[in-house]
């Protein structure tokens, strides 16, 4: 014998276990007894009316109703609307203005735990406010309750541009979403740069090179590449202001037109580079070696190292020609073979500067330290009115 449990107009409280036997008014007839109504209509879970005794399966849920579906005159709403509302496997809810329509299976299955689950799975126990069309009322944020609910949806973490992590994790905090906090911890942990400031590889570098379109202006201030193997490397316009380029290889590097103002290059080697146009205002070279690196740009754009420290650096055979290296620091470097015409060292510390075979045709040395400076084989000679000190 099948037996089916009855509700009183869709109540999911003091149900009935009932026997199905004879005809449907046979059931009508018990059920009224039952539940204290008069009923003269069955309903099943999905809000269909039930014509026929045949279509009642073993252990359905029906809804007795004491009258036939009509209108509600205040809102338009039908019986079987009124009967399913809560117990329809989909949901709209209001959270906070915007409507999101949903499984109810989505709520309860993926977190069984969560305070969504426990609101939604046991037939509005919670009491559920509604708005005047019916939908669940929630105060939170729709921007943030999004995320959290395709997450239940297909178990992946998907956040829109311009989304904080941070305000999700919040959300998921309170509905205990204990799975996606641990996704959203972790996303935002990678997000993070890193704490120890560890420096830049190559590889890390290059990768952030072909991401970016060819057109827009990089940024690197600030940032640590102490001891990365960047030679090689097209680096053309680049903003390295302040960045640690200490002990890298920047060997054969084209750095045209980049900014290394207040950079660190100390014990680097740009052996072979291409520094036309390069600033490097008060950057730090101390120790590099810059062999045969080519400063001199045709277009009459000049390598800008004014306040440079370049103490003991290696600048043989470099093509520096209208270079500015004002008051920049140059003891005991090495600028043997060095183009040098019209280049600007005034005030320029050259103590025990090698500068052997350099030519230094009309370079303005007004002002500058050559005591111990070396001028053998010079390719031009110096002029006295170069130099005043």
């Amino acid at each position: 014998m099948k037996r089916v449990t009855l509700f009183a107009k869709g109540s999911a409280r003091q149900g009935k276990v009932v026997p199905v036997y004879g005809s449907l008014s046979d059931l009508l007839s018990l059920a009224s007894t039952k539940l204290g109504i008069c009923a003269t209509t069955f309903y099943n879970e999905r809000g269909g009316q039930i014509d026929d005794v045949s279509l009642i399966r073993d252990d359905d849920v029906l809804y007795a109703c004491e009258e036939e579906p009509s209108a509600d005159p205040m809102n338009g709403s039908t019986i079987t609307e009124q009967l399913t509302g809560s117990h329809t496997d989909w949901l709209t809810l209001n959270v906070g203005g915007r409507y999101f329509t949903t499984a109810r299976s989505t709520l309860v299955s993926k977190e069984p735990d969560s305070m969504l689950a426990h609101m939604f799975s046991d037939r509005d126990a919670w009491g559920n406010k509604r708005d005047d069309k019916g939908a669940f009322l929630i105060d939170r944020s729709p921007e943030y309750f999004e995320p959290i609910l395709n997450y239940l949806r297909h178990g992946q973490l998907i956040v829109n541009d311009g989304v904080n992590l941070l305000g999700v994790l919040e959300e998921a905090k309170f509905f205990n979403i204990v799975s996606l906090i641990e996704h959203l911890e972790l996303a935002i942990k990678n997000s993070q740069p890193a704490d120890d400031h560890s420096p830049i590889s190559r590889k890390e570098f290059v990768r952030f090179l072909l991401a970016t379109p060819t057109k827009s202006e990089l940024r690197c201030q600030g940032l640590n590449f102490s001891g990365a193997d960047l030679s090689r490397l097209d680096l053309r316009y680049i903003n390295f202001k302040m960045a640690n380029l200490s002990r890298c290889n920047l060997a054969h590097a084209n750095l045209c037109g980049a900014c290394l103002e207040r950079a660190d290059l100390s014990g680097s080697v740009l052996d072979g580079a291409n520094l036309q146009g390069v600033k490097m205002l008060c950057s730090n070279a101390e120790g590099a070696s810059l062999k045969g690196c080519n400063f001199e740009d045709p277009s009459g754009l000049k390598a800008n190292l004014e306040g440079a420290n370049l103490k003991g650096v290696d600048m043989e055979g470099s093509q520096m020609t209208g270079i500015n290296l004002r008051v920049a620091t140059l003891k005991n470097a090495k600028l043997k073979n060095c183009n040098l015409r019209g280049a600007t060292l005034a005030g320029t510390d050259l103590e025990n500067c090698d500068l052997s075979g350099c030519d230094l045709q009309e370079a303005n040395l007004r002002g500058s330290n050559v005591k111990g400076a070396i001028f053998e084989e010079m390719l031009t000679p110096l002029h006295m009115s170069q130099s005043v000190r």
